[in-house]
């Protein structure tokens, strides 16, 4: 609309130009004529006379004046008569037709004309009317020698009227048409808008209820013009991702139900299976050597079995949408400390310490063993991956969350793998021996317990650096987190070389401080940040639609 209206502008402007520098040139070309002609009259009447007495040649001035400033009916033109500017002699007065003796040539068309009597001199001059307007006007001047009176100049002036006249009628037609034009482009631009954008706003429309979840939504599809094979495109599309979602929607639900059905028609069996593999191994002392070390066996992988089956029926529980909290208010750090205590025994055959990082005690309604859990499996992981370095556990607390930091300085995680270490049954080497014998389904099971809660579970690692995990939860049921307290990401400074002290849980229920604590770690208190920062780590939050 705006470019229209320039061009319009811009083309309006150089055709009224183009046509009144047509109608100046027309005008000033006859009125250069006239006053040839004119000027060679009233020459020829001053040759022709025999009396040079000043009266007679004023007479005749007078006379040649009026006659050649008003030819037939054209009563517009104007005309003075005066001494020429290098003339000297005494001679006729000033003459002048009516209306005209306000006008006082221009001094640069006097010069010109002393300079070079011998050619017309032209100018566009002004006019001022009585009434207040003024009018351009072509004057023409030119030189007549008066017999025992010397040199004249002889101006000749032509009105402008009826070309400004005309020029007006131009410029009315020009302003109506170029507004008619700009509205008749503004409606096309109105209408192509409307045949255009009403579409695409209506394919972002759909979009946006596609993506909350109105499958069904579609396009409405008019005509065979590009935007209705646009429209017939997209419902095509929308309909292969309805179908697909379906049989994923589907395929989903199949799997949920399997894993609900084989757990729950297992334990049945279990229970048996571990009756008597209980009552075998209550006398393995009765058997031989190697069947005694086979009973062993059987109850070792029965428990990790019933480990299993335990980690499905929760997941089944999740997936049905059953899992319900008991919210009890739970001391965190000590909770923390008896997880630690938990898995000393594992910690010390792998050469693991583990470290408390707990300032203040903070106390938080939780599920008590919904949130043990999740520290088990963080801790549990974090010496099994440790490769004989501390274990830190770190608590903090805010205004509106409190948060569990397990930070180990083990094998780290690759790039992109922080966002499957919440996947169900991933492992980052499934060629690796686990000492911990886990399912593969712990860190789900805690991420869905920490989602439970409100809160979040997030992982960074980098490889050679080790991994930290950190549990955020909400201080107060309801209230939403501003954010999370403790670390979770290294900050700029080397990695621990040297142990420090810190604060661990003691088996009688109090606390000292212990060697094993990372030093780097101690520093960075108030600053909430872990040791150290890789180029290129990887952090990630898993996306609550997982």
């Amino acid at each position: 609309m705006l470019m229209g209206l320039t061009v319009v502008l811009a083309v309006g402007a150089l055709m009224y130009q183009g046509i009144a520098d047509g109608l100046v040139r027309s005008k000033t070309s006859s009125a250069q004529q006239v006053a040839l002609r004119e000027t060679a009259d009233v020459q020829n009447a001053f040759d022709a006379t025999d009396k040079t007495d000043l009266t007679t040649l004023y007479n005749l001035s007078r006379d040649s004046v009026r006659r050649i400033s008003s030819p037939l009916d054209d009563t517009s033109r104007l005309v003075v008569l005066m001494r020429a500017g290098d003339n000297a002699r005494p001679g006729i007065p000033r003459v002048s037709t009516a209306g005209a003796g306000e006008i006082t040539p221009p001094a640069d068309v006097r010069g010109a004309l002393v300079r070079d009597p011998a050619h017309q001199q032209t100018k566009i001059i002004t006019l001022h009317h009585a009434d207040g307007g003024d009018v351009p006007a072509v004057m023409v001047g030119s030189r007549v020698n008066i017999p025992n009176a010397g040199a004249y100049d002889l101006y000749l002036v032509f009105p402008m009227d009826k070309e400004a006249q005309s020029l007006g009628i131009v410029r009315n037609s020009f302003a109506a048409g170029g507004l008619g034009l700009v509205l008749l482009i503004g409606a096309c631009a109105y209408l192509a808008t409307r045949l255009v954008v009403t579409p695409v706003r209506s394919a972002a429309h759909v979009s946006e209820r596609l993506a909350a979840g109105n499958l069904d939504e579609r396009m409405r599809v008019r005509g065979e013009d590009d935007i209705a094979r646009l429209a017939t495109s997209f419902n095509a599309m929308a309909s292969s991702l309805q179908r697909q979602i379906g049989q994923l929607e589907d395929l989903s639900h199949l799997q949920q139900r399997f894993t609900s059905d084989v757990s729950h028609e297992l334990r049945t069996p279990l229970t048996t299976i571990r009756m008597a593999a209980d009552m075998i191994h209550d006398s393995r002392g009765d058997f031989a050597a190697h069947v005694a070390r086979s009973s062993e066996l059987l109850s070792k992988e029965l428990d990790r079995f019933e480990a299993l089956l335990a980690d499905l029926l929760e997941i089944s529980r999740f997936d049905a949408g059953g899992a319900v909290l008991s919210r009890t208010p739970v001391s965190l750090t000590a909770l923390a400390a008896d997880v630690i205590d938990m898995h000393e025994q594992l910690a010390q055959k792998l050469g693991v310490k583990l470290v408390l990082d707990a300032p203040t005690d903070v106390e938080v309604p939780i599920d008590r063993r919904r949130v043990e859990r999740i520290l088990r499996n963080l801790v549990s992981n974090a010496i099994e991956h440790g490769q004989n370095a501390p274990v830190v556990v770190i608590v903090r607390s805010n205004v509106t969350a409190v948060s569990v930091s397990v930070r180990d300085y083990g094998i780290g995680l690759k790039e992109g793998e922080a966002d499957k270490v919440f996947d169900r049954f991933w492992r980052a080497d499934p060629a690796r021996a686990r000492t911990t014998g886990g399912t593969g389904l712990g860190l789900s099971i805690s991420l869905e317990d920490a989602r439970l809660h409100d809160g979040f579970l997030e992982a960074w690692g980098a490889p050679g650096e080790g991994s930290c995990f950190r549990l955020t939860l909400p201080r107060h049921p309801g209230v939403p987190i501003a954010s999370s307290p403790g670390p979770l990401q290294p900050s700029s400074v080397t990695a621990p070389k040297q142990i420090a002290s810190g604060t661990m849980r003691t088996s009688d229920g109090g606390a000292r401080l212990v060697s094993g604590y990372p030093s780097t770690v101690g520093t960075k208190k108030a600053t909430n940040a872990l040791p150290p920062t890789l180029e290129g780590e990887a952090v990630a939050r898993p996306r609550s639609d997982e």
